[in-house]
């Protein structure tokens, strides 16, 4: 083993114990807040979502315009290999955990603002729901890219950049007009 690896592992095994404290930090946090129930919590809770899901939104959409410019990149060449890295990452660290937040929030504000109640609520969710089969299917192209056996064309990716939007705007839809309420 050399030094470069041992100090990736050690570097590994700090952040993993940093993530586990930051995750334990919130989950009592979000205990605590939901037994006392104070006033405020509601509308910081609907911040947090928003911004959850801006971030999403922005892997949904930044993630296949990597893949374009991926797609055509030579396989096993530089661009390729920081293209791998840079969809890695984008997938790991931003939209994953942005997701993961988006409906665990989004969930406690259907059910505490609303009781699940309202049709355009179940029209937003089943538009969440196709994001995140979108996400899903990023998320296994990324790592098809990273084993160089991605399936489509550049501009197969850049048609399917158009799905997020659709599905964002009958979000946005829901939430502001409420058309069914």
């Amino acid at each position: 083993m050399t030094s470069d690896t041992a100090t990736s592992l050690s570097e590994g095994r700090k952040a993993r114990v940093k993530a586990s404290v930051s995750i334990g930090v919130v989950i009592l946090l979000a205990v605590l807040a939901w037994w006392f129930d104070p006033s405020w919590l509601y509308g910081w809770l609907k911040v947090l979502h928003v911004v959850a899901v801006i971030s999403w939104m922005v892997g949904l959409f930044y993630l296949p315009r990597l893949f374009v410019y991926h797609a055509d990149a030579e396989t096993g060449g530089e661009p390729a290999a920081t293209f791998v890295i840079m969809e890695q990452r984008l997938v790991k660290v931003i939209m994953t955990p942005a997701m993961m937040v988006s409906w665990a929030v989004g969930l406690w504000l259907a059910w505490s603002g609303f009781g699940f109640s309202g049709l355009w609520l179940w029209v937003k969710i089943a538009a969440v729901v196709g994001l995140t089969v979108f996400h899903v299917f990023l998320s296994r192209a990324a790592r098809r890219f990273a084993a160089g056996e991605n399936t489509m064309t550049s501009r197969q990716w850049r048609m399917a950049n158009e799905i997020p939007t659709v599905l964002m705007i009958i979000v946005v839809i829901m939430v502001i007009i409420k058309p069914f309420a």
